[in-house]
């Protein structure tokens, strides 16, 4: 018998293929990372990742206003921390008068509408730049915990829509969540780093936030013994569902393009929404390569981005996400 398939008919021209296309992408499915400092006035461009900056509370206000705007309906926040607040409890996470804690009451002033996921870990406010509290050259996993249900009790009481955990501790989600229950914060939602991997493309991000570990000798030179192998694939599932179990929300999974594979077998097991996080490695490779001519920026972000969204993932925390608003409202 003749074979007549022709796959090509469904390739004949661009209302062909828009009609057939497995895969949308919007301005619905973006989470946009930002860094706020300290200050007045005060725009600063992260020379790893251009076309980022770090905002004072003051201008971030009219960018909360463009990116509700064009769309973009949640953000994803973090703080840089002055060097003289730092320690080694990490007890200016959960000051109510802190900078996360004012960055989140002013957006609510700004945007009712958009929604906030503020950061949960303590690398930031660390003077080691780990996410746990450091005894004996360890990262403690008990007295951590402890500390990120005051900070994320904090968050919830300024006025976030869901808390996101990315330290990697074992059992801080159901901590978090029994403690949003006991103080009445039922409606606040977690957003689990579930499947983090100790991966090399976070470099940039580092740098934006000073948050990378210090060299010390009596102390861990890297995070391997909280954030997992990238070597490793069943890992990520058993870190997944018991983040499911613990009650969390929405599950994330990091770095994004490395980890296709991962997202896609975590979509079979799991009905929780899947959250992907294209990091900071990956926006300024994109970015590097584009500016020196080798890759089209538009293109690349695009199918980049639609590469993430047709393995599995239904909100996308990415750099692109203004970039990428713009090129889908033209």
């Amino acid at each position: 018998m003749m074979n007549f398939n022709r796959n090509r008919r469904m390739r004949a021209n661009q209302s062909i293929r828009d009609l057939v296309r497995e895969t949308t992408l919007t301005t619905n499915d973006f989470v946009l990372p930002i860094f706020v400092m300290e200050g007045s006035g005060k725009k600063e461009p992260i020379s790893s990742m251009p076309g980022v900056y770090r905002y004072s509370l003051d201008l971030l206000k009219n960018e909360i206003k463009d990116l509700y705007s064009y769309g973009i309906k949640a953000v994803n926040i973090y703080v840089k921390v002055s060097d003289h607040l730092k320690d080694n409890t990490g007890k200016e996470a959960w000051n109510p008068n802190g900078l996360m804690q004012d960055t989140l009451k002013m957006i609510k002033d700004t945007e009712p509408g958009m929604i906030t996921m503020p950061d949960v870990a303590l690398d930031p406010y660390s003077i080691y730049g780990h996410d746990g509290i450091i005894e004996n050259g360890q990262v403690l996993n008990d007295p951590t915990v402890e500390a990120l249900v005051k900070m994320s009790l904090s968050h919830a009481e300024a006025g976030a829509d869901f808390v996101a955990p990315s330290d990697m501790m074992d059992g801080r989600v159901v901590a978090i969540r029994e403690a949003f229950e006991e103080h009445g914060h039922h409606n606040v939602g977690i957003v689990s780093y579930a499947a983090k991997y100790a991966s090399a493309f976070y470099g940039p991000f580092r740098s934006a936030l000073d948050s990378a570990p210090v060299e010390n000798a009596n102390i861990p030179k890297d995070k391997k013994t909280y954030q997992m192998d990238f070597a490793n694939s069943r890992e990520a599932i058993r870190e997944v569902l018991d983040d499911v179990d613990e009650g969390a929300d929405i599950i994330m999974i990091k770095p994004g393009l490395p980890n296709l594979d991962i997202i896609a077998k975590v979509r079979e097991l799991i009905t929780q929404p899947i959250a992907v996080y294209q990091v900071s490695g990956e926006y300024a490779m994109i970015k590097a390569a584009a500016q020196n001519g080798w890759l089209e920026n538009d293109k690349v972000i695009l199918e980049s981005l639609h590469s993430i969204k047709r393995a599995g993932a239904d909100l996308i925390f990415t750099y692109f996400a203004k970039e990428a608003a713009q090129l889908l409202n033209k």
